[in-house]
């Protein structure tokens, strides 16, 4: 019984030291820590509290501070993370320089990370001193500085560094005698550093212990791959996004049979995949995208990779039927991606019996030519259940939609069927999808009615896209759009008034429901969208005035309400919203951003990507939030950062009365203005001179009159000038710079103005012919004395005889008695309103 009790107390006792030890460090490495922080703090713009668990009361106590590891056994620092404390911009660079000696006290330390702080070298000449100490040094990473080559020599001081990362660095140019600093590196990570010239692989001759190599995002060029055959060791390399080109038939790349992961990306390699490559039995990620390699993949070494867990083969030459039966044997394969631009490949996945035996995560196969005979969809996803994103868009792919491809992968977060023939009524499974986040259906021939509780069915839904499809009734009352950034429903047979529920949603961010048939008024609930940036319903039976609330969407960048049957005057408060006043930080459609739906993070456990400090891989899908503007008398589709820059406001084709606000020239970012086919009175403002971004401005067929301001003329980006048909006088701006490149058609149906490019001169209509003399006697005779039996004889006939030929017409032409009726309504519904308005305001008046 004793040895049992003593070994306990000796197990409690170790115990203790342990946490002890875990909990304490070294009080000469924690008052270094301390001065460390002091030396930031003074030397750094870091606008918050910087290292707010690093402070003197703490006694004994240094390991528990963030960013700072500490070794179990002894105490000592052994993990110190400094990135990202200086806030700095790429214009700003080089403004301060770290004192290495500071580090002198972390004689144990393993890991070193000062990335990301814009540091510009050591300060003074300390590079010997502070790295002389730290002999233990395995892993430093440097990424996002602004070194340069110099840098490198300091290293020569770390006799174990295994783990070095310069990326975002300027290290060119890059020779013999920096690199031999290196030799005994086993990672190396160059990625964006500026190099240019061949690949270094000749004087990388004794990196014998080199596993991973990342010289991606630089300026290499080179036919071949030369002398990489003496990186024996090598398992993972990234050679994406250079300039190189040529085969890639070198001997030496296929003999590197410990070959993990290859990533070639973003080149311009040619010709056929070479043979040999069945060599790399170990190879488990290949991306080869965006190259020009070319020929019939079916005879490719694909085949026998049979480790493959991850390939991408976008946006080559490739051709000919590649069968998916290729695959077969791939066991361990999780992600494809295959999106092509050319014409000339076809993907067929029924053409033999073959049952998968992967599992898939990843299956992206847009614009392939997918089983183009058949138009058949995938069977070999019936045994799918593991898939989180797919993407079929842009093939021929029609019949039902298979919802067993929802019942089997309930943990499915996109799924893109863009531009296909699916036909038929679109109905979730009874389970609810809490993973699924885009849905995409857009430009199908789906109908029927949208799902009640489809709000329910996806409660996390971020990007809905049913547009150009033949969905009919009422939108759902319950749609739930909590998460929802992009609601588009363009393009189908929707009707019914806005739902309310619609209009409470602080997410959403575009809101495109244009072509529809859709009526009633804008709800003045329209303020529950306070994030808004895109607004377009255009093509709907939308009527009544324009809500005042549309005024406090202030990041509205497009707004687009023509076509409808709006009345009453433009809201002079439209000011107040920014129209594309943005900074950069605001944008939300851009490439990256997770609001543009542009990527997704699958997580992975790679090499290369273990060094890049990324939990995953990025896959290049390419659905974007995607809004068609019309502008320049032209439809165009904008996305990415396009569609972030972009600013239009179209009110066109309405019923829209009074004069244009002078404060729409406040909106100086505006890129487009539609007030066309309106009846619109009074002047041109002065203050839309102000726009001098504005590209197209369409003020045709309304009532406008007065004079066309000179002062546009000093609108320069103006392309696209509209004003005809209207009643606008006097002379035109002068005839140069962009007003030189607008022709007659710009300015017709505008009998009284004159000057280039209309024919009519200016001096014609200023000169006037002179007055006969009068006699004496008629210059007696009082001007206005008219004979009441001849004016009261003719009025009553020409009275007659135009009443009759008005109702004549009218009878004749439909068309324009259709119009009458209609001027006769509008204008009742003005004067209706407007002494509904006076009435209000008077008896406000009386009421106060």
């Amino acid at each position: 019984m004793g040895w049992p009790l003593v070994k306990s107390l000796l197990w409690s006792l170790l115990l203790f030291v342990q946490i002890h030890e875990h909990r304490a460090c070294i009080e000469e490495e924690r008052m270094g820590l301390l001065e460390l922080k002091a030396f930031l703090k003074s030397h750094t713009n870091y606008t918050k509290p910087l290292l707010p668990t690093w402070v003197y009361e703490t006694k004994g106590g240094c390991c528990s501070w963030e960013w700072v590891n500490c070794s179990t056994n002894t105490g000592h620092v052994i993990n110190l993370t400094l990135s990202s404390i200086n806030q700095w911009q790429d214009d700003v660079r080089g403004t301060w320089f770290f004192n290495l000696s500071l580090l002198q006290p972390f004689k144990e330390l393993r890991i070193l990370d000062l990335s990301n702080n814009g540091i510009a070298g050591w300060l003074g000449n300390e590079e010997s001193n502070g790295f002389s100490n730290m002999s233990k040094l395995t892993q430093l990473n440097l990424r996002d500085n602004n070194f340069d080559k110099e840098i490198l020599r300091s290293l020569g001081a770390l006799p174990v560094l295994k783990s070095l990362d310069l990326s975002f660095n300027n290290m060119w140019p890059l020779s013999s005698k920096e690199l031999v600093y290196l030799s005994n590196l086993e990672v190396l990570i160059l990625q964006d550093c500026g190099l240019n010239g061949s690949l270094p692989f000749k004087d990388m001759a004794n990196f014998s212990n080199l596993e991973i190599l990342d010289l991606s995002g630089n300026h290499f060029t080179g036919s071949n791959t030369p002398y990489i055959g003496a990186l024996s060791s090598l398992k993972a390399i990234s050679l994406s996004y250079n300039r190189l080109n040529g085969t890639l038939n070198t001997p030496e790349f296929c003999a590197l049979k410990k070959l993990e992961e290859i990533d070639l990306a973003g080149n311009d390699f040619e010709g056929m995949l070479p043979p040999c490559l069945k060599n790399l039995t170990s190879l488990s990620y290949l991306d080869i995208s965006h190259n020009q390699f070319n020929g019939n993949l079916s005879s490719s070494p694909i085949a026998s990779l049979t480790s493959l867990e991850y390939i991408d083969l976008s946006y080559n030459l490739f051709e000919g039927l590649f069968s998916f039966n290729i695959f077969a044997n791939h066991s361990q394969l999780k992600v494809i991606q295959f999106l092509s631009d050319n014409n000339k490949l076809d993907i067929e996945t029924e053409n033999h019996s073959w049952d998968p035996l992967f599992q898939l995560k990843v299956l992206v196969l847009p614009n392939c030519n997918l089983n183009r005979l058949t138009g058949n969809f995938p069977k070999f996803l019936l045994d799918q259940h593991e898939l989180e994103v797919i993407d079929l868009s842009h093939n021929k792919l029609n019949g039902s939609f298979p919802i067993w491809l929802l019942e089997n992968n309930t943990g499915l977060q996109q799924l893109y069927v863009r531009n296909n023939s699916f036909t038929g009524e679109f109905h979730l499974p009874s389970d609810h999808y809490m993973n699924l986040r885009w849905l995409d259906l857009s430009d199908n021939h789906f109908d029927g009615k949208l799902q009640e509780n489809i709000g329910k069915r996806i409660p996390k839904l971020e990007y809905l896209n049913f547009s150009q499809n033949q969905f009919e009734g009422l939108l759902p009352s319950c749609l739930n759009l909590q998460y929802v950034t992009h609601l588009l429903l363009q393009g189908n047979k929707l009707t019914g008034s806005l739902p309310k529920a619609i209009l409470n949603s602080s997410s959403l961010l575009t809101l495109d429901i244009k072509d529809n048939h859709f009526n009633g008024s804008i709800p003045d609930e329209i303020d529950g969208l306070p994030n808004l940036k895109v607004l377009s319903l255009s093509g709907n039976h939308f009527s009544g005035v324009i809500s005042k609330q549309l005024c406090r969407l202030k990041w509205i960048g497009i707004m687009d309400l023509s076509n409808n049957s709006f009345s009453g005057t433009i809201p002079y408060c439209f000011n107040n919203i920014s129209f594309g006043k943005l900074a950069a930080s605001d944008f939300v459609y851009e490439d990256g951003n997770a609001f543009g739906m542009s990527g997704f993070s699958f997580p992975y456990n790679s090499l290369l990507n273990k060094y890049f400090q990324i939990q995953g891989f990025s896959l290049d899908l390419h659905e974007q939030v995607e809004i068609e503007i019309v502008t320049k008398y032209r439809p165009d589709l904008y996305k990415g950062l396009n569609l972030d820059l972009m600013s239009t406001l179209d009110l066109s084709l309405n019923k829209l009365i009074g004069e244009i606000p002078p404060k729409l020239g406040q909106l100086s970012s505006l890129h487009g203005l539609n007030l066309s086919h309106n009846q619109l009175t009074g002047p041109i403002p002065k203050s839309i001179s102000n726009l001098t971004q504005l590209e197209s401005l369409d003020l045709s067929h309304n009532n406008l009159s007065g004079e066309i301001p000179s002062t546009l003329i000093d609108m320069n980006s103006l392309a696209i000038f509209n004003v005809s048909h209207n009643n606008l006088s006097g002379k035109l701006p002068d005839f140069k710079a962009q007003f030189g490149t607008f022709g007659k058609s710009c300015y017709e149906g505008n009998p009284f103005l004159c000057g280039p490019p209309l024919e009519k001169s200016c001096t014609e209509i200023d000169e006037s012919p002179p007055s006969p003399q009068k006699s004496s006697k008629t210059s007696h005779e009082k001007w206005y004395q008219v004979d009441l039996l001849v004016f009261s004889t003719s009025f009553s006939v020409s009275y007659i005889i135009f009443f009759m030929g008005v109702a004549s017409v009218l009878y004749i032409n439909s068309h324009w008695r259709q119009q009458c009726f209609n001027l006769i309504e509008d204008r009742i519904y003005w004067c209706y309103y407007f002494a509904l308005n006076t009435l209000k305001r008077l008896a406000n008046h009386m009421y106060h």
